[in-house]
């Protein structure tokens, strides 16, 4: 019979970057956008600030322990970052989250996003915003975890602008 899982949520530090880039990755590749991810391992480190530099994100991980598995192994990361509300305030935004596939239906997505929300209150944020594509099966998962969809319920749309719309922009004043 196997023991329950014991899992550990934690910040990144610098030696976890290499597994967190190859998850970023696994979760680009899921989403059918291999080539999407351009960061590097350096990229990571600076912007998590793990290098003495200013922090620009907060990169968590999620080990995995049982007397099966005695030695933690890192299966899952999110990326999050302060936003704000101009109605609520300071606010905190989850740009991933992954769970490798092996370790899933374990519990581990639940730890993880409750984790994330735990942090989030910790901070003093008031929200909790992400986006999900919309043909993702993790939709019933966050709806389970008591997310609002706020484009089914207030008609709110996700709009970007690139690097190269940002400069054309920048470039017509």
């Amino acid at each position: 019979m196997a023991t329950k899982p014991i899992f550990t949520f934690r910040r990144a530090e610098i030696n976890d970057i290499p597994a967190v880039r190859e998850m970023i990755q696994e979760l680009a590749d899921f989403e059918n956008m291999s080539d999407g991810p351009k960061l590097t391992e350096k990229d990571l480190i600076r912007d998590a600030g793990l290098d003495g530099g200013q922090e620009l994100c907060h990169i968590f991980v999620l080990e995995l322990q049982s007397e099966e598995q005695p030695t933690a192994v890192t299966i899952g990361y999110s990326v999050c970052f302060y936003s704000y509300s101009t109605w609520q305030g300071k606010s905190y935004f989850l740009e991933d989250i992954y769970v490798r596939p092996a370790y899933r239906r374990l519990g581990a997505g639940t730890y993880l996003f409750r984790s994330v929300a735990a942090k989030a209150k910790e901070y003093g944020c008031l929200r909790l915003d992400f986006h999900v594509l919309g043909w993702n099966p993790a939709r019933k998962f966050y709806n389970r975890m008591g997310a609002v969809d706020m484009t089914e319920s207030e008609e709110w749309l996700y709009y970007r602008l690139n690097a190269e719309q940002i400069e054309k922009l920048a470039n017509e004043l």
